[in-house]
């Protein structure tokens, strides 16, 4: 385990990355440091060529391959960010390029893949599918796999962020690293604990996908079936076993979060932050702010890995974050089906200060008694509170109302 990967490595993989990955910013965030009672920063890999770090790993792993290797072309498995950074390396060193992706991947992210050249399949439902297919068609063709997290080359390009937060905060205190085959915690544990040996590396994973911690907290490699997840990034059922081995010996903690604290974290990054964030990447936000309440007078780095988030699903995050924070409000009421009834009720919801986005009049559903006509209306409002005060003007004027 000594010699599978040092920070000589590390930085040797950071000479090949020159001019070839961005060495991302560290951005000080006051909101989520007044909320945490902390010093926050977030290290923008949501930026990283091709929106997130496997850019690093991928083109450390491809640039080492012997020119005999790289003639077989490549193959890999991946849910969306590791496809787009290996496509991507692939082309610049004009190598053929497959990858296979589960079929429910990000179309953002397909499309992506295949705008780098690289010819996609589609196989399974979750990465750990993907991966078993691409290991086939790489026995089949003799291309050269190029693993997503258990490989020295790559931990050793994702290792390279570690060195830039150190770079630019020496003083962190506690670096947040989202979790899911482990590479990207690997590397940056390495490379943060050779240069500061006292810093803390806290890993995340979504809690309807947590290997690596069920992992750590059994002491040997498992396999969790688990559940879909927002957070496809990090969604791997089984961990690598040189990133099993680094986990244990170099990372304090991991810890988990669910789909509606990663659903909030991606919805305050936006508006808080203004930076887009994807389920995978906002998870080290979401850690933050629902595990970590003890810390306080910290410098504390959380890792936004990716930014590749397909609009359909931001759209819906949007909406949940909406409804759960009482800034919208779905209302079904009925009402005499008479002219002027509608605008009455339209009229008493706008005294309140609410804001009609949308209204559904229907009078002839079989639910629906004769003489009424049932409205379904979509609210916009600024807090529950408000959503309170609606709830009782309506019950004063004896509408019979439910709230969605």
């Amino acid at each position: 385990m000594e010699n599978i990967i040092g920070l000589d490595d590390i930085e040797e993989a950071r000479k090949t990355l020159n001019n070839v990955a961005y060495n991302t910013g560290l951005v000080h965030n006051t909101t989520f440091s007044e909320m945490t009672g902390n010093s926050i920063y977030l290290k923008m890999e949501n930026l990283q060529k091709t929106g997130s770090f496997k850019i690093r790993g991928a083109f450390n792993k491809i640039a080492h391959l012997p020119k005999k290797y790289k003639k077989k072309g490549v193959i890999a498995a991946s849910a969306g960010n590791h496809a787009q950074g290996v496509a991507m390396a692939a082309k610049a060193y004009g190598i053929k390029a497959t990858i296979v992706m589960p079929k429910h991947a990000p179309l953002s992210k397909i499309a992506a893949t295949r705008g780098y050249g690289a010819e996609v399949i589609l196989h399974g439902h979750l990465y750990d599918e993907a991966y078993e297919k691409a290991r086939e068609i790489q026995e089949e063709t003799g291309a050269v796999f190029i693993h997503p997290f258990d490989d020295p080359e790559v931990i050793a390009g994702q290792g390279t962020i570690g060195i830039e937060i150190l770079e630019d905060l020496p003083d962190t205190d506690i670096i947040i690293v989202p979790v899911g085959g482990g590479g990207l915690i690997s590397g940056i544990a390495v490379a943060t604990k050779s240069i500061k040996p006292d810093i803390k590396i806290i890993g995340v994973q979504s809690k309807n996908m947590p290997s690596m911690a069920e992992s750590i907290f059994k002491d040997r490699i498992t396999t969790v079936d688990g559940m879909p997840t927002i957070a496809d990034g990090i969604a791997v059922k089984t961990p690598g076993k040189i990133t099993f081995e680094i986990v244990k010996r170099y990372v304090d903690n991991i810890v988990t979060v669910d789909e509606d604290e990663i659903a909030n974290a991606i919805l305050l990054l936006m508006e808080r932050a203004k930076v887009i964030a994807e389920g995978a990447g906002a998870a080290s936000v979401a850690a933050l702010l629902n595990r970590m309440g003890q810390l306080k007078d910290k410098k504390i780095v959380a890792l936004l890995s990716g930014g590749n988030i397909d609009v359909n699903m931001l759209s819906r995050i949007i909406d949940s974050g909406l409804v759960k924070s009482g800034r919208k409000v779905f209302i079904n009421t009925l009402i005499p089906d008479r002219p002027g009834t509608l605008g009455i009720l339209l009229n008493r919801l706008a005294d309140t200060g609410a804001n009609v986005l949308s209204v559904t009049h229907n009078r002839s559903s079989r639910d629906i008694p004769i003489g009424y006509a049932k409205v379904e209306l979509e609210l916009e409002t600024t807090s529950e509170e408000h959503i309170e005060e609606i709830k009782e003007l309506l019950s004063l004027d004896n509408y019979s109302f439910v709230i969605l």
